[in-house]
């Protein structure tokens, strides 16, 4: 078994395509495919299901999955401290997390440590759920996610960052607009624009039509949070969002959120890696992101940066 050989069943894992993943190696088809028949051969075991549509992973295959990232994650480290590259600081950090987060919350941040580390690339993936973004983690698809649910497995990292809040966000001119607090009877008929089953947004709020026992209205569902804003904005409903995601709106008057009263709903952050050996560059980037805590904490809740 030859590491090249791991690098080759990881990159068609990836793409779940033999022609893509022998162009991304640079290496013929042919070469590709006696490289895999022969890991098979020596593993005693059929890697991948091959058919007309494509091909597929056996259970066999993401099981070696695990292994070969792992063994791979190690080689890496390796190579990062035995060639010097650990002071280099030179290589890639992928990075999961709901559009919403990356764009209203942790852009500022991820600026800053691209400025500091001009040598570490940030590749970015947005994910519609939290559930996915802890898939991407575990499946090795990125380095490191940021998730806004209980998360328990013995192969991650999870350390809590922050806590946010969901406050009631309405039109300017919703007969609302200018109460300062609500209680759940100001609810039962309203028109409501929800965030899609399986982001945390949406399980936040079912949680608390459950606890007051409101069957909501809906007016749409979406996870696209500009979308949503615009259409509370034009007054089609109302909705329950992170307070940051609306504090350019409320500074400029587009906007209002009301707090709902003997209602908190606050939900915690945090950050998500695989357990064991990490590159320098993904080191590096836990540790600034775990020097902001206080600072995240402060932009979540009171919209400062």
């Amino acid at each position: 078994m030859e590491i090249w050989q791991l690098r080759t069943f990881c990159e068609i894992a990836a793409t779940l395509n033999f022609t893509k993943a022998s162009e991304k190696l640079h290496l013929t088809q042919s070469a590709v495919s006696h490289q895999i028949k022969a890991l098979e051969e020596e593993l005693g075991v059929s890697l991948f299901i091959r058919s007309k549509r494509g091909v597929l992973l056996t259970d066999a295959g993401k099981a070696a999955l695990v292994h070969a990232r792992q063994i791979l994650r190690e080689a890496d480290d390796m190579f990062d401290q035995v060639a010097g590259r650990e002071k280099a600081l030179a290589g890639r950090v992928r990075v999961a997390a709901a559009t919403q987060a990356l764009v209203y919350l942790f852009a500022p941040l991820f600026e800053e440590f691209m400025d500091a580390h001009e040598s570490v690339e940030l590749v970015f993936r947005t994910t519609p759920t939290t559930e996915q973004t802890v898939e991407d983690i575990l499946s090795g698809v990125a380095d490191v996610g940021f998730a806004s649910m209980a998360v328990y497995s013995p192969t991650l990292n999870v350390v809590e960052l922050f806590n946010d809040e969901l406050v009631l966000v309405v039109g300017k001119k919703h007969k609302l607009a200018k109460r300062a607090e609500l209680t759940s009877k100001d609810l039962k008929n309203e028109r409501w624009i929800l965030f899609e089953r399986g982001a945390s947004i949406r399980r936040a709020t079912d949680a608390f039509f459950k606890k007051i026992k409101v069957e909501p209205e809906k007016a749409l569902e979406s996870n696209d949070t500009y979308f949503v804003k615009l259409m509370i904005e034009r007054g089609l409903g109302i909705s329950l969002m992170p307070s940051w995601t609306v504090r350019q709106e409320l500074k400029d008057g587009k906007l209002a959120q009301i707090r709902l009263k003997s209602h908190e709903l606050r939900r915690t952050v945090a950050m998500v890696s695989l357990k064991g050996s990490t590159s320098a560059p993904i080191r590096a980037f836990l540790e600034f992101m775990l020097a902001e805590k206080a600072r995240l904490q402060v932009s979540a809740l009171d919209g400062r940066d």
